[in-house]
């Protein structure tokens, strides 16, 4: 047992909690500024572009600060880990994409409805991520073993989505969603982007709510395979919590750009399965053999270069129709 090492000082943890508020604050209040509007390619690609951006800047600052205080070596090591888990964050978000894809289609909920439910998506992303990645960081600090536990979950969870890419899940059987509908009062229809409204005194949820829900739902899902792949980079918490919340950030932007283009990139989540079996194969090998994060960054960009070139090519016809 022992203590996890963190470059994170608490002013650093504080500046970065406070900066994450501001751009959820920005984010919302643009939102209701706006109203309920459809979001353009333009508007989700400026969105996509000055996330990424930031994203490198934090980096870029974060090695800085690391070369002035604490060596070049620390500073490059670290930038890397970084670096890397943003990618690897981000690669498999991108499995996020196609489960909001399918929820919105399957519950028709119209374009200019869907940026709501996806900002308190990723506001519910960002709470239970930073409890998880904290109970990750104490475990593994506790436990060694619970690596193995993290990497054998991993190779499995990576075989079965290689297995089952191709299959649609029913969501008319979801149980959750069953469930829901039983014990809940839900209107037949839409209401503008409300979750609830009141009738006769009586409140009745929208079907934005059972959306709002499930998404929340599949996050949970999302993060057990997420937050487990990015400890094969890094044990630093403020690492694993600052790369996590920067591909979280940029989902919402992510999602718009990408929707209309979901089934030009079908081949991705076998990429994916890839990506998660070389992680969960690199933590159950790290007693005997240890991947240098440069590789694990190399494996990632190549499987998710390859996979979407793979799908574009293959569905190259459809748009020359």
């Amino acid at each position: 047992m022992g203590e996890f090492q963190s470059i994170g000082q608490w002013w650093m943890w504080a500046s970065f909690g406070l900066f994450v508020i501001a751009m959820l604050a920005i984010d919302i209040l643009a939102l209701d500024r706006k109203g309920a509007h459809k979001v353009s390619t333009k508007e989700a690609l400026v969105w996509s572009l000055i996330w990424f951006t930031l994203a490198l800047a934090f980096g870029g600052a974060l090695w800085a600060w690391l070369d002035h205080t604490s060596g070049r070596a620390i500073a490059d090591a670290k930038a890397m880990e970084y670096l890397t888990g943003y990618l690897l964050e981000k690669t498999l978000a991108m499995d996020n994409i196609f489960v909001f894809v399918m929820l919105f289609t399957y519950f028709a909920v119209p374009m200019e409805y869907q940026k709501r439910v996806l900002v308190y998506g990723v506001l519910g992303a960002i709470i239970l991520r930073a409890l998880m990645i904290l109970l990750g960081a104490w475990l593994i600090a506790e436990f060694h073993w619970v690596l193995y536990v993290f990497g054998a979950f991993l190779l499995i969870t990576g075989i079965k989505m290689f297995i089952f890419a191709d299959k649609e899940p029913n969501l008319a059987q979801n149980p959750l969603l069953k469930w829901l509908k039983k014990h809940m009062r839900i209107t037949d229809t839409y209401h503008g982007d409300k979750f609830w409204v009141t009738k006769n005194g009586v409140r009745w949820f929208t079907p934005m709510f059972l959306v709002l829900i499930l998404v929340e739902f599949s996050d949970v899902i999302f993060a057990m395979d997420s937050i487990p792949a990015i400890f094969a980079i890094t044990s630093d918490p403020f690492i694993v919590f600052t790369s996590n919340i920067f591909a979280i950030l940029g989902l919402r932007a992510l999602y718009f750009l990408l929707a209309d283009m979901a089934d030009r990139f079908h081949l991705l989540k076998y990429g994916l399965a890839v990506v998660l079996m070389f992680v969960g194969t690199k933590m159950l090998i790290v007693e005997w053999f240890k991947i240098p994060v440069a590789v694990s960054l190399a494996v990632v960009i190549a499987v998710l270069g390859i996979s979407i070139l793979l799908s574009l090519k293959s569905t190259q016809h459809k748009t020359l129709r």
